[in-house]
């Protein structure tokens, strides 16, 4: 009888684990913000030039949003987040200093590995 209570607490643990992480890549928990927020996305008139970020530390919705929020809220610049692939793309409608994007970034928790124009090559770890 002990072993059926012991079985079942064990399984009704790894049940809330499972549930648990599940959400959280779904960015609903709260470790990463949760909820169901989605930054606006932001349109520039002109778009000078643009430059991938390649950006360690994010996993799931909330932090896509996240650095999507930063990189829109410095004037001049529009950020797009592909999440499964850890690479932000900033459109610059004006000049921008690559250190103060990485800086506000890096702030916020996350690496930026790498900061390439969209027109060069792929790096040899993404090919």
């Amino acid at each position: 009888m002990e072993n059926y209570i012991i079985g079942a607490i064990v399984l009704a643990t790894a049940a809330i684990g499972i549930w648990a992480t599940v959400r959280h890549f779904k960015g609903k928990s709260g470790c990463c913000g949760g909820g169901g927020y989605r930054p606006r996305p932001k349109k520039l008139s002109k778009v000078l030039y643009r430059k991938v970020f390649h950006i360690a530390g994010m996993h799931c919705e909330s932090c896509k949003n996240r650095v999507t929020e930063i990189v829109n809220d410095i004037s001049g610049l529009s950020g797009r987040v592909n999440l499964k692939k850890g690479l932000l793309t900033v459109s610059y409608a004006k000049a921008v200093e690559d250190e103060f994007i990485r800086a506000r970034i890096e702030r916020a928790g996350y690496t930026v590995t790498e900061i390439c124009d969209p027109a060069s090559p792929k790096p040899k770890h993404l090919r």
